[in-house]
């Protein structure tokens, strides 16, 4: 029950910033980490979509909440006139 309530909370705290700018940095094993900046582009009822637009790249990735619950996926907000780190590749 209490992990039902968490990922709740985490995609009531996501809808709050659809649309926003964030960076995205997705573990995925074996020292494979995959760092990005991208827009919230939407929440759904298990996951959430995150769109990538680079030059020449664009892409649209899911996770779920369980992911962020989990620290798979760390999610942080991309403040507006702050010039983002960049992001290894």
């Amino acid at each position: 029950m209490a992990a039902t309530n968490a990922l709740l909370q985490i995609r009531r705290n996501l809808e709050t910033h659809v649309g926003q700018k964030i960076r995205l940095r997705a573990h995925r094993g074996r020292r494979k980490t995959l760092e990005k900046i991208g827009v919230l582009e939407n929440t759904y009822p298990s996951i959430f979509v995150v769109r990538i637009d680079e030059p020449n790249y664009n892409q649209r990735l899911s996770f779920s909440y369980a992911d962020v619950l989990t620290e798979t996926v760390e999610l942080t907000l991309v403040k507006e006139g702050v010039k983002p780190l960049p992001v290894a590749k």
